[in-house]
């Protein structure tokens, strides 16, 4: 066979071959799927064309009703945390606000909160900067999702060192004279432990206290409340009127206006607003235990609050450069919420197994 024939022969095949397409997509590999650490909640909001800051807040912070109030608290403890770094908490100032506390108090307790104030002012510096790390990275860690069950945990532990020797057990203990629902007792520290543990992550409402747990802790406060009401100390003619004017912190005129327009209505009207608070402080705590239209008096429970948190706590004394916590007022108003937040969840379920 000559070269040209061949040459004609290989055109031909070259011609008719039939070529295979490139295959399509799905036949392909496929791709590795890119990893990431953000939750599907923080994913779906950046996929969101044009998300903003606020939708990814809202989608990592308030998810849900759980999410939103550990959110919440992880607020109040990086306030906490920043109360702490004032200037007043590195003074002697400080130190003798702790050894105050410790006046009245049962032996055994004013010799443990003696002990704590002096090793404080050892090093003042070092100590006071510590707690205040102690607090942010509690506060942080419950903003952090993966961080939340530790920084519970750690909360659990520093709420009772500070509801010891910060707090004198809320000031529940004194042998003189009696601790006052307007002040702030039975203590924020008590408040912030009760209110993480119902926030506990699990699958069971109301976290390590359970649903039963929960309306219980929010019962006994209530009720022991009820019975300081009733203590001599605090139902006096003219008892809420004199809490009010000397233990009730400031630190801004508008407030004082305020606090002091409350003390000249209070007074010599002491005994029958005493008796007023201590029943409906009893109504709050047996109504939501027994879960007997607990709404209606969790928002009671919410107003007593703002009322205390204002008149009697002046906003915890976030104005006048000496406070460590914003007192009690927001924390029982935090709880609240809890307890409303499983009471819808608890309708919720009966309804679907209802169905």
């Amino acid at each position: 066979m000559s070269a040209t024939t061949k040459t004609a022969q290989l055109g031909r095949a070259v011609r008719t071959q039939r070529f295979t397409p490139w295959p399509e997509r799905s036949a392909r590999r496929p791709e590795r799927p890119a990893t990431s650490t953000a939750t599907p909640a923080l994913s779906r909001a950046w996929a969101r064309p044009g998300a903003s800051i606020g939708a990814w807040a809202r989608s990592y912070f308030a998810s849900d009703a759980r999410r939103a109030l550990v959110s919440a608290l992880g607020l109040l403890w990086v306030l906490d945390g920043a109360l702490q770094l004032q200037p007043y908490m590195y003074s002697g100032g400080f130190i003798t606000q702790l050894k105050q506390g410790a006046l009245s108090e049962p032996r055994w307790l004013e010799a443990s909160i003696g002990w704590s104030a002096h090793l404080f002012a050892q090093n003042a510096t070092l100590w006071n900067t510590l707690f205040a790390l102690i607090q942010l990275s509690i506060g942080i860690g419950l903003l952090y999702r993966p961080t939340v069950k530790p920084a519970l945990a750690l909360s659990f532990a520093w709420a009772l060192v500070v509801w010891w020797f910060g707090e004198a057990f809320g000031f529940m203990l004194m042998q003189m004279t009696a601790a006052s629902p307007l002040l702030g007792a039975p203590g924020a520290a008590l408040l912030y432990g009760l209110a993480g543990a119902a926030l506990w992550p699990t699958e069971r409402p109301g976290g390590l206290l359970g649903l039963r747990g929960t309306r219980a802790a929010w019962a006994t406060l209530w009720l022991a409340m009820a019975w300081l009401w009733l203590q001599f100390q605090n139902s006096g003619p003219n008892a809420i009127a004199a809490q009010i004017k000397v233990e009730a912190p400031a630190g801004a005129s508008w407030l004082s206006g305020v606090e002091h327009w409350a003390a000249s209505a209070t007074t010599g009207n002491g005994v029958w607003l005493a008796l007023l608070l201590a029943s409906l402080s009893a109504a709050i705590g047996v109504s939501v235990a027994a879960n007997w239209h607990p709404r209606p008096f969790l928002l009671v429970a919410v107003a007593l609050n703002l009322i205390y948190w204002a008149v009697g706590e002046g906003f915890g004394g976030i104005f006048t450069g000496h406070a460590t916590d914003p007192n009690t007022g927001p924390l029982f108003i935090l709880f609240a919420a809890v307890l409303y937040t499983l009471g819808r969840s608890e309708k919720t379920s009966r309804a679907t197994s209802n169905a």
